[in-house]
């Protein structure tokens, strides 16, 4: 099972819009039986990110794990949602 972190500023506010939204993507597309999702504040995870295999974030992040992290402000505006589902399905290994 891969494990999916969506994280904010918080951990509270953003990254609960952004989870709702991922979580249906999920259902709709056969993956939430694949897919564990996690939820928590950039602060709390910045040095256990290699625990996820995949992590979408609403706030910036340290350059040093920016190369595993997907820009969840899509999620937010709905600009460029087509191209974070993209590169969320090959994160996934699809």
């Amino acid at each position: 099972m891969k494990k999916l972190l969506i994280m904010c500023g918080s951990g509270i506010a953003t990254s609960t819009v952004v989870a709702g939204k991922v979580k249906e993507w999920l259902k709709e597309n056969g993956y939430q039986d694949r897919v564990q999702v996690f939820q928590s504040k950039v602060a709390e995870e910045v040095n256990r990110i290699d625990d996820y295999d995949v992590v979408i974030t609403t706030t910036v992040v340290p350059d040093k794990i920016k190369d595993k992290v997907i820009k969840g402000l899509p999620l937010l505006t709905g600009m460029g949602l087509d191209d974070l589902w993209a590169e969320l399905k090959s994160q996934l290994g699809e």
